[in-house]
């Protein structure tokens, strides 16, 4: 579908990719990888013909389309969000308006023999077959189906768009392209500022997307679930392995490690035949000898360590000052902006050693409840701090609060105190700033690099108690692994704001749902939580399955009157056929739905002893549950449509 040959990117001195090369194919989930910097946006920039190479081509096969989600976009902020969704429909609309005009002009045309009539009626069939094929139908539903997964409320549909966050406007784009859809989809970073229950819902859809699929995610979980193959992005060269990410890393260390292996005694072997030519060259009886070895090691192939770049951050946290057995109590706490009310009545009680994730759907207020702790937001209700507390603080937009006139080492020089302020250097080289990094001014600094640098001042004095709001915003694969290592290590109290299920999992041991009218408390960690969420809506179907049978099974039939004519025979039947077609519809979902519940059931004791060390066995057994729960899911809402449809001939 679509072929990269020997692309070239350079940036005057500078060289992104050199003579790289791969293919496309139309139903490929592919996982583009690689450090901070390392030219993954422009690669998808370039794919998506926004970016000319330096050298190289991209072709594509004749009718490709493509759709590409960018990082950063413009919006227009007066359109209502229905209104730019269904921008994506541009082409249908103009063909519509075609159709009409078209439609019109044959109407009004009385010489049915002309060349005219005849061009005008090819013309009408040929916007009806492309409206076809785009799937015209239903447009309404399909914009709402679309919003609503990705977290709108019906009432959003008519509030304009410079009414919501960057993140809810990117959403927006986000089901622009994906009503689109486009043969290829290039998505960067889909999944920033969408919050657990969103990400889940993308994942769904990306599983199903019909079209090919290349996107950049820092969210290995995401990757995992979505992607079957992983091109890596490393010193201007690529990787390009048929795995997901977790088991092409894997993959990729063993094939380094042999590597090394085979250069290790390839190089003893030369060293070996080496000493040998420098024994006897000099010798006459002996120097054919010696001229052999040397055109041996002249024809030798050198066996070649790929440059695989393992560079990690290294963060280990100080540790941590005693503090009373209570960090924080919040009281009755609530916000309101206006007429906005985000929550009320919430009550939180945070103990010493605590590692809290703090989750719940975007603009409930999540970053709100961090900046009232930090006394940063008035508030209704009490907050109080427990004995001896010493607050370190991460906020969402931490990295963007740093000085940008200071270079890399003034913003940790002049922070740092006592016996830190000796060995700043050394702590900066260990977040990746060495030789002349460190007098870059922290303007030209990217994300990523900020992003390190902002948790490299976290280091600078011991605390008991880290707040971090979004800390994995910007950092790679493998920096977020290290911090989490770190907070794993860290023996303060921990309270995290984060939508990366893999970065949550195995860090902390409470969850906390921020909702409307309450704080809810769920033990475990974020898998234990969706695991819970989801068995709550299994529940909140069993109430429905219950309840239906009362509601239709006494139901008066309506009286016929003067103003309601009598049905005739043949409608009767067909109303009895199709009553019976539902009936056999019903049973056969409460089969299906009885046995795909008794197999949940059955995982869910295999989940309970499930082994996480092995991430590849974890990953497709976790795979497996969640397609059991999906499969529920539809089979309930067509026992449901069934149900209400049945009821309304009954």
């Amino acid at each position: 579908m679509v072929t990269i040959g020997n692309l070239s990117i350079h940036f005057g001195s500078r060289t992104l990719f050199s003579n790289i090369g791969f293919f496309i194919g139309p139903r490929d989930r592919i996982g583009l990888v690689g450090k901070n910097g390392a030219g993954k946006s422009t690669l998808l920039k370039t794919l998506a013909g926004i970016q000319n190479p330096s050298e190289g081509s991209i072709a594509l096969a004749r009718g490709t389309t493509v759709g590409y989600l960018p990082q950063e976009m413009k919006h227009h902020e007066e359109a209502t969000v229905y209104e730019e969704a269904s921008t994506a429909f541009r082409e249908v609309q103009t063909l519509n308006q075609r159709m009409d005009a078209l439609t019109a002009a044959i109407s009004d045309h009385h010489d049915y023999t002309s060349d005219d009539y005849s061009k005008k009626l090819e013309q009408l069939e040929e916007v009806s077959h492309r409206l076809e094929l785009l799937g015209s139908s239903n447009l309404e539903e399909k914009i709402e189906k679309v919003l609503k997964g990705l977290g709108f409320r019906s009432e959003d549909m008519t509030r304009k768009m410079q009414e919501f966050s960057g993140g809810w406007k990117m959403r927006v784009e986000l089901g622009k392209i994906l009503l689109q859809n486009p043969d290829l989809l290039l998505l960067d970073e889909p999944t920033n500022h969408l919050d657990i229950e969103s990400i889940e819902w993308l994942e769904e859809f990306l599983q199903d997307y019909p079209g090919a699929i290349v996107l950049i995610s820092h969210d290995r979980q995401f990757l995992d679930n979505v992607t079957k193959r992983t091109i890596e992005i490393s010193k201007s060269k690529i990787y390009d392995y048929k795995f997901s990410y977790s088991k092409y890393m894997v993959q990729r260390q063993d094939e380094i490690e042999r590597q090394e292996r085979e250069a290790k005694n390839q190089q003893k072997y030369i060293e070996d035949t080496q000493k040998l030519i420098d024994k006897f060259r000099a010798k006459k009886d002996k120097a054919a000898f010696a001229q052999t070895l040397i055109r041996k090691l002249d024809k030798m192939e050198r066996v070649e360590v790929d440059d695989f770049d393992g560079t990690k951050v290294r963060i280990s946290f100080p540790p941590a000052p005693h503090a009373g057995k209570i960090i924080l109590e919040g009281k009755s706490l609530g916000k309101a902006y206006g007429h906005l009310r985000l929550f009320s009545g919430v009550d939180m009680i945070i103990a010493r050693g605590e590692k809290i994730a703090l989750v719940g759907k975007n603009g409930v207020g999540k970053s709100t409840l961090i900046r009232m702790i930090m006394k940063q937001e008035p508030h209704e209700g009490e907050m109080v701090p427990g004995y001896s507390v010493n607050v370190g603080y991460y906020a969402q937009n931490q990295a963007d609060e740093l000085d940008g006139n200071k270079t890399v080492f003034e913003t940790i020089d002049d922070e740092a105190v006592g016996d830190v302020r000796k060995s700043v250097r050394s702590l900066l080289g260990a977040f990746l700033f060495s030789g002349d990094d460190v007098d870059k001014k922290v303007k030209v600094l990217s994300g990523g690099e900020k992003a390190r640098l902002a948790l490299c001042k976290l280091l600078l004095q011991p605390y008991n108690f880290l707040v971090m709001d979004e800390p994995t915003n910007h950092l790679d694969l493998a920096s977020k692994e290290v911090l989490k290592q770190a907070l794993q290590r860290f023996d303060g109290t921990l309270l995290v704001v984060s939508h990366d299920r893999d970065f949550l999992h195995g860090l902390t041991s409470l969850v906390y749902e921020i909702k409307p009218d309450r704080l809810r408390s769920w033990p475990g960690d974020v898998l234990d939580f969706l695991k819970e969420k989801k068995a709550e809506s299994i529940a909140l179907f069993e109430k429905v399955k219950a309840e239906a049978p009362a509601k239709n099974v006494v139901k008066e039939q309506p009286k016929q009157n003067d103003q309601t004519p009598a049905l005739s025979r043949d409608e009767q039947k067909e109303i009895e056929k199709n009553k019976k077609r539902l009936q056999t519809t019903i049973q056969k979902s409460e089969k299906e739905i009885e046995t795909l519940e008794s197999q949940i059931k059955e995982m869910d004791v295999v989940l309970a002893s499930l082994d996480y060390s092995n991430q590849e066995q974890a990953n497709q057994t976790l795979s497996k549950y969640e397609a059991l729960k999906k499969k529920l899911e539809e089979v309930m809402q067509q026992w449901e449509s069934a149900s209400e449809e049945f009821s309304a001939l009954s």
